[in-house]
């Protein structure tokens, strides 16, 4: 097999469950929804992770329920990449912590205790998927006003002091990280500090975007994050849910281009992941599928169960 990994941003998605045509007639609990998607692809990404602290049981659960050589990447709590994060986010003994009347809190205003025992339980509730050989790397995606800056910078040494045993993938959303004048640095400290460049697909011409940046900054792996090319809804407040903002259908010829720029990633990079976040009804698992098949031997397919 090759080592293309293909998935999607989540296996439990609401309008995937609701539009049935992913999963079978009958398959509605969580562990039948698992075990139909990891027959299908080798990759998921744990998207729930950034809302809520991931649980140690589900990461054992989501062990048990996946055949040998299954890949969970898992997206980072969002007070770890400094979004604004509700206190009703926060485990419920922790948010006793802050300050009375704060309902919105950022990393930089927790306390250090605090902020310990969030990396403390969020590295510890993976360790089950880690002892299985199933834990990939762990995203963390910041959000627009993490601008190419020394502080910001700062941060990003934070995180491999924090996690240095760990397999660490980082995208931005500010345009400043990439600019001209500034590629060069941000791939080059990427590479000084073992963090996985990730390569997106999403709409341009946004001070949120980034262009598709085709470089690998750690042997280890390579990743390719697809967000769909929808700029009617890519800025779009108020929407329902984050499903609408990622409403994209990739055709086959958009699919086929990334084919050659896979392949090159795959002869450089241990693994090479890619991951479809066009997470509206079955879009991704539909685009995913797609582009295994024209892959073909380059792509990992599902262990057998």
């Amino acid at each position: 097999m090759g080592n293309i990994l293909v998935g999607t941003a989540s296996w439990t998605d609401q309008t995937l469950i609701d539009c049935k045509r992913f999963y079978p007639r009958g398959c509605n609990s969580a562990e039948e929804r698992l075990r139909h998607y990891a027959s299908r692809f080798a990759l998921v990404e744990v998207d729930s992770s950034y809302y809520a602290l991931p649980s140690a049981r589900n990461a054992a659960l989501w062990a048990q329920r996946t055949p040998a050589g299954f890949t969970f990447n898992v997206k980072a709590f969002r007070a770890l990449t400094q979004h604004q994060t509700p206190r009703q986010a926060l485990p419920r003994d922790l948010a006793a912590l802050l300050p009375a009347g704060r309902s919105t809190v950022y990393y930089k205003d927790l306390p250090g205790e605090l902020r310990e025992e969030l990396w403390t339980r969020f590295v510890t509730a993976l360790q089950p998927l880690a002892e299985a050989g199933k834990l990939g790397a762990l995203h963390f995606q910041f959000p627009p006003w993490f601008i190419a800056r020394r502080e910001n910078y700062q941060y990003l040494e934070h995180l491999r002091e924090r996690l240095p045993q760990h397999l660490l993938a980082v995208e931005f959303r500010h345009a400043s990280w990439f600019a001209p004048a500034q590629r060069d640095a941000t791939l080059e400290f990427e590479r000084a500090h073992a963090l996985a460049n990730v390569t997106v697909d999403e709409p341009q011409g946004f001070r949120q975007s980034i262009p598709a940046v085709w470089e690998i900054t750690t042997p280890a792996l390579a990743l390719l994050r697809l967000h769909g090319r929808n700029a009617d809804t890519w800025t779009r407040p108020g929407l329902a849910a984050a499903s609408d903002r990622f409403n994209y259908d990739y055709p086959s010829a958009e699919l086929a281009q990334f084919v050659p720029r896979l392949r090159s990633l795959a002869a450089s990079a241990a693994l090479v992941h890619v991951v479809f976040n066009n997470n509206y009804e079955d879009q991704g698992v539909r685009n995913a599928r797609e582009l295994i098949d024209l892959l073909g031997a380059d792509a990992a397919g599902p262990a057998p169960a």
